[in-house]
């Protein structure tokens, strides 16, 4: 893998030694759109077409990433007491996250930025975690210190993915990330709409709970791919409950559920997007703003 030799401008932090392909940002406005969901399939996606995928979980004060993967009880452990082992998942699929070196599950993270710096440094370069092809990035909402840290440290950054929700209301929060990530100097790769409506269990019908079509406008918007659209379906909430990926199928879950089929769609519409290096937005330049 090629390596940038230059040296950082002052005030720009030294991008961070590991051997990775594509680093792929998954971003959102606000919480409460199923980011981390979203994330943890794409991880999952990425693993199932074969590439070697990496998925680091840098929401630090509420790490769900294990949960929603079923192996929250795991702990990263170090064999060379030099690098720590990430958490395997599949033979191409592994996952750092503050939650393996917790003491319990409720344990608080109360950090002020420069020891969230330290500590993404650290998962970026001292984790054994060979040699990725895709590094898939949970960050936290909005727009903090965990977003920009990583925008710094992270070499070989495809782009940013942003997750909304269909209503209105939530393009004011897709331009605040958009213009987060081109002000960083990072190309927008899609934005994703989540609980894009949901079939009635009764009559089958479409549902718009959270009204309709404000991720695809807001792409229209900013000239970024829409990558598609998720509905919402308690197959999803269940699958995260007992700690798969969604898009490994489960009771309720066939080939036939429009969820699924749409959520597979997605994944597959962004790995061929990476894949033949066309994201939308602007290119990837030398980083504007520090830490």
């Amino acid at each position: 893998m090629a390596e940038d030799t230059a040296a950082p401008r002052r005030g720009v932090l030294e991008r961070a030694r590991i051997s990775v392909r594509h680093v792929v940002l998954i971003l959102s406005g606000k919480g409460g759109v199923g980011k981390t969901t979203v994330a943890a399939n794409l991880a999952f996606a990425f693993s199932r077409h074969g590439f070697n995928t990496g998925l680091l979980d840098l929401d630090i004060h509420g790490p769900d990433i294990p949960r929603i993967l079923g192996i929250e009880e795991h702990r990263m452990v170090s064999y060379d007491k030099k690098q720590m082992e990430p958490v395997a998942v599949t033979d191409t699929l592994s996952v750092v996250s503050m939650a393996f070196l917790l003491p319990e599950t409720s344990s608080p993270v109360i950090w002020r930025g420069p020891m969230k710096t330290g500590v993404i440094r650290q998962f970026l370069e001292d984790v054994h975690w060979g040699e990725l092809d895709y590094l898939v990035v949970d960050l936290p909402p909005g727009t903090g210190d965990e977003a920009l840290t990583i925008a710094q440290l992270a070499p070989n950054i495809a782009g940013a993915v942003i997750v909304t929700t269909p209503q209105d209301v939530a393009i004011l929060d897709i331009s605040k990330a958009v213009k987060f990530v081109q002000t960083i100097g990072l190309p927008v790769i899609g934005i994703i709409e989540n609980m894009s409506g949901m079939a009635c269990p009764h009559c089958g019908k479409d549902i718009d709970l959270f009204g309709s079509g404000g991720g695809e406008r807001a792409a229209q918007n900013f000239f970024v791919p829409f990558l598609g659209a998720i509905p919402l379906d308690p197959a999803m909430r269940k699958a995260a409950d007992e700690g798969r990926p969604f898009l490994i199928r489960g009771p309720g879950i066939d080939a036939d559920n429009p969820t699924w089929k749409q959520f597979d769609a997605v994944m597959e519409n962004l790995v061929r997007v990476i894949e033949t290096g066309a994201p939308g937005g602007r290119q990837k330049e030398e980083l504007m703003h520090s830490v």
